[in-house]
């Protein structure tokens, strides 16, 4: 039996499976992780990507932030992949009850997924950091340099959580409770290697645990399975 085939027999067994997801989930969409060898941060920039999406940039140099922000993450036509409607097919059957995600780029819930916790916010909302007012990415993307509200004036910020930041209680609380319930955790396009994020794996005590991924994660007594996330899922059939 192959990995696949075993994955298919630990999905037709679960019930309450939990979806881990990081940057690779999102790279067959068209967009770059950030650590592998031909990702963000490997790219050249007036400072390190890090500080590029750092709180303190944000504050002391928010045109800079904004161009760089606009040009590495803000990504005009990008659609789900198979990985994405995989993982919403199997909300749809009632066999997940949530996806956990890194990314910020709202492409689980294009694709039909309800129960999504965004540990790292979503591009595709923007606050006035004054009067609190909502504006969407398109907002931001055509008032440049830096978008002011409309309402008040103030600077607009996007709802993402940039280094230096802490992450949302509610959305934490809720994705712990979610991995806590799970019989089922599958882990994919992530390295497990920026906290607290991954930490939260730490809360998993069910059945199975599974990885899929381009690169060796370190994860004790997890099904791994080397590839891309897409390509794997869409192999697995929903019953």
């Amino acid at each position: 039996m192959n990995d696949v085939e075993t994955l298919q027999k630990i999905v037709d067994a679960s019930e309450k499976i939990a979806f881990f997801g990081g940057a690779g989930v999102s790279t067959e969409s068209g967009l770059k992780d950030f650590r592998s060898a031909d990702g963000l941060y490997r790219e050249k920039y007036k400072f390190p990507p890090e500080y590029m999406l750092s709180h303190e940039c944000f504050v002391r140099h928010t045109e800079e932030f904004y161009e760089y922000y606009r040009e590495k993450l803000l990504c005009e036509g990008i659609l789900p992949n198979a990985a994405h409607f995989k993982v919403a097919e199997l909300e749809i059957a009632g066999k997940l009850t949530g996806v956990v995600t890194q990314n910020i780029d709202g492409l689980h819930q294009a694709a039909g997924s309800k129960a999504v916790y965004e540990l790292h916010g979503s591009v595709l909302r923007n606050y006035c950091t004054r009067c609190g007012a909502f504006y969407d990415e398109k907002f931001v993307k055509t008032h440049t340099p830096v978008p002011y509200c409309e309402k008040c004036g103030g600077v607009v910020k996007p709802d993402v959580v940039l280094y230096g930041e802490q992450l949302d209680d509610d959305t934490v609380m809720g994705a712990v409770r979610c991995i806590r319930q799970a019989d089922t955790l599958i882990i994919a396009g992530t390295s497990l290697t920026v906290y607290p994020a991954a930490g939260l794996i730490n809360y998993f005590s069910g059945k199975h645990l599974v990885v899929v991924n381009r690169d060796p994660v370190d994860a004790p007594g997890a099904l791994f399975i080397c590839g891309k996330v897409g390509e794997t899922l869409n192999k697995i059939v929903v019953r």
